[in-house]
């Protein structure tokens, strides 16, 4: 007989009763969701895998719910979708159309989920975890049938599962070698993390993997549970853990040709293929040249001065992180939030990102516009407020990553009293279930897209790291000043009070002087600086540049990823546009959306704080989008111009997603074989600021599809 350990047991008691304690308010939906994201905080930290996750996972709760219901299209059942067919010769009509429907989607989950997680670090308790909601709802998890004509809705679930994973067998994600890409030698050596400078970097305009002194998995990511014995980490490279996982402690890059994965509403006219070094990369959008600088190391020619500036910004922020410098800001939506207008280009970028202050030009709102009164203002330390910012949105290691943060948004969201769930605020108002599966469809769907289009971008651009290009250019001296010692046209540039030369007499000259001429920021100390993240804080304070950190703890650093475009903001800004589109409103049920994070709770991680309560609120799911994209920034983990495009992709990703979803969800009304035309005209400029026309003449039919010259508004039935 096999024995959970008790922790394992506990956490597994835990879950069972919080599920009896949801049961009688949320869904069965819901519920299979918040077992999805336990399991994806357990699993390896990999955001375009757990994109890809949720996505199928919303499939499999959508076919199971659609094949019950008259009005709403299957999207793979009894179809071809992604190049896959899943024949399907009816569905017996049930008795009870809801018990079946809770069956199915039961089944199709827990087939599904387990086949996913099962050989993931905490398998054992993924699959103890799906069984356990399977028990508390009475199913036979051991029940295997395929043979949904017989009327049982299990076997419905598990061929739908099935279809499912067989479809996943295509798209291109290379799921059977764990997603593996093709081989992708880096253009640079490791960065070993803990000695000075880049290493022996080749070419500062491309990702450097990262060497650190933890033991991590082949994604990059710590293998914070690995049993090691007090081994040295140098004994343990090229070994396996007790889970057969390699133990490395340099990065490799992370699914390079994601965006070679079949989308869910990606046009095909949006894409590009491009083919370098023997390798393709489909890019949905790509930004080109208009946002992406170049470093020229020789002469500092070219878009030199916009990588300079934008790097600079980010080692300029690092010194707003000290929650004891007096500064205050005021935080409520009335002071932040409402960003009218983005950057085109490279040059805009810097009236967008304030270097002085640590702002962007957001207006704020001066009134809840559902309550007609003042947002409360909410004053606090800057840098309790940005520390906080940073790790609520970071989604490393043991979080549910960044499409997992905006499923949980999601719940967040459903749970308010003030949302009428109506579809795109319109119609009926759908109970909890239909409500659910819909919007789990229509988020799932914007995700996956989102990181797509996000990877396929990082793929080819192969973009560097703040820490990779502040410690290069620190490291050729500053380009401000030729008269000035250690000038080079490729260098930092020097700011007075953040970013100088060490002078004679400085702390940092060393006993003698052997640092003397150097770059020095005045910035966040780094990970190292913690002996105690209980007790201690890092600070601020003048430090090599060739030492410099992001607001990271020390066995992450940065992800195993290029940074542009920041997939950050490509997810939240296709979730906000989604939760838009879906609700039919920008703001939050009640106009605020809310998060408190208590003093000295453990959000930071590794090193102590808040000092005091910290609540981030956000008028606008857009707000809530731009704050994790700027967090990014703040935190040193991407530039401004990684930020930027993300956001702007992400966008236009959640709208088409939201389309292409509608056009499953309602029945031809008139007979003529297409959805009423008006439901191509759900992006409201005055609802959404920035939002696009979809009916262009490019897809007529607002299927998501390339134009198949049926009338505006027509998804074929």
């Amino acid at each position: 007989m096999c024995h959970l350990p008790k922790i394992r047991l506990a956490a597994l008691l835990f879950f069972a009763l919080k599920i009896q304690s949801l049961a009688a308010q949320h869904s069965v939906a819901r519920e299979w969701s918040e077992a999805l994201l336990q399991t994806m905080r357990e699993d390896l930290a990999r955001p375009a895998v757990q994109a890809r996750n949720i996505y199928h996972f919303s499939l499999a709760l959508y076919d199971a719910w659609a094949a019950y219901d008259d009005e709403a299209r299957t999207y793979l059942l009894g179809k071809t979708a992604e190049g896959f067919d899943c024949p399907c010769s009816g569905v017996p009509l049930p008795g009870d159309k809801e018990a079946a429907r809770k069956e199915a989607m039961s089944f199709a989950a827990y087939r599904l989920l387990t086949t996913r997680f099962t050989h993931s670090p905490e398998g054992t308790g993924a699959v103890y975890r799906f069984r356990e909601l399977m028990q508390k709802h009475g199913y036979d998890f051991r029940n295997h049938s395929y043979d949904y004509s017989s009327g049982s809705p299990a076997a419905l679930g598990n061929y739908i599962a099935h279809c499912i994973l067989k479809m996943g067998q295509l798209d291109g994600a290379n799921e059977a070698n764990n997603y593996l890409g093709q081989d992708y030698p880096p253009m640079n050596p490791p960065l070993e993390v803990i000695a000075p400078g880049p290493g022996k970097l080749q070419d500062p305009n491309h990702w450097q993997p990262l060497q650190l002194n933890y033991p991590i998995d082949l994604d990059g990511y710590p293998m914070t549970d690995c049993k090691c014995g007090g081994r040295p980490l140098s004994t343990l490279i090229g070994s396996v853990d007790g889970r057969g996982r390699k133990i490395t402690n340099i990065q490799t890059l992370q699914v390079p040709t994601w965006g070679q994965v079949k989308p869910f509403a990606l046009k095909m006219h949006d894409l590009k293929v491009y083919r370098l070094e023997g390798r393709e990369y489909r890019l949905y959008y790509d930004p080109g040249n208009d946002y992406f600088p170049r470093l020229d190391t020789a002469k500092g020619g070219g878009t030199s001065q916009d990588y300079m500036w934008n790097f600079a910004l980010v080692a300029a922020w690092s010194a707003f992180l000290d929650p004891n410098d007096g500064t205050l800001w005021e935080v409520s939506p009335r002071s932040m939030g409402n960003v009218q207008r983005y950057p085109r280009n490279l040059a805009e970028l810097r009236d967008f990102y304030d270097l002085k202050t640590g702002r962007d030009p957001g207006a704020g709102h001066e009134i809840n516009p559902r309550t007609s009164q003042p947002y409360a203002p909410q004053t606090v330390p800057r840098g309790d407020f940005i520390r906080v910012v940073v790790q609520y949105w970071a989604e490393g290691p043991a979080k549910e990553t960044p499409p997992g943060h905006w499923l949980t948004l999601l719940n967040y969201v459903s749970d308010q009293p003030g949302l009428v769930k109506k579809f795109n605020g319109k119609g009926r108002v759908m109970s909890d279930l239909e409500w659910d599966v819909k919007a789990y469809f229509l988020l799932g769907g914007a995700l996956h897209d989102a990181a797509i289009a996000a990877w396929g971008i990082k793929g080819l651009y192969d973009g560097v790291r703040p820490i990779t290009a502040l410690r290069y250019m620190a490291t050729l001296g500053q380009s401000t000043d030729p008269k000035q010692p250690s000038y080079h046209p490729a260098g930092i540039p020097l700011l007075p009070g953040r970013i100088e030369l060490v002078k004679k007499g400085d702390p940092l000259a060393g006993a003698k002087n052997e640092h003397l001429g150097k770059i020095r920021l005045y910035a966040w100390k780094g990970p190292f600086a913690v002996k105690d993240s209980t007790a201690d804080i890092a600070g601020v304070g003048w430090t090599l540049a060739e030492n410099w950190y992001p607001y990271q703890p020390k066995s992450f650093i940065t992800p195993p990823y290029p940074g542009f475009v920041s997939g950050h903001a490509a997810f939240s800004h296709s979730a906000a546009e989604a939760l838009t589109l879906l609700t039919g409103d920008a703001y939050f049920p009640g106009g605020l959306g809310e998060f408190t994070v208590k003093a000295n709770s453990r959000l930071l991680r590794f090193e102590k704080g808040p000092g005091m309560d910290v609540t981030l609120q956000w008028a606008t799911y857009r707000d809530a989008a731009d704050q994790a994209s700027l967090s990014r920034v703040w935190g040193g983990s991407n530039a401004p111009f990684d930020d930027i495009p993300g956001r702007m992709i992400g966008a236009r990703v959640g709208a088409e997603a939201f389309h292409l979803a509608k056009s499953y969800f309602y029945k031809d009304s008139d007979g003529d074989g297409y959805l009423s035309n008006e439901d191509c005209d759900d992006n409201n400029p005055a609802m959404y600021p920035g939002a696009e026309e979809r009916c262009d003449g490019v897809d007529n039919d607002c299927n998501g599809k390339a134009d198949d010259a049926a009338p505006c508004g027509g998804a074929r039935q």
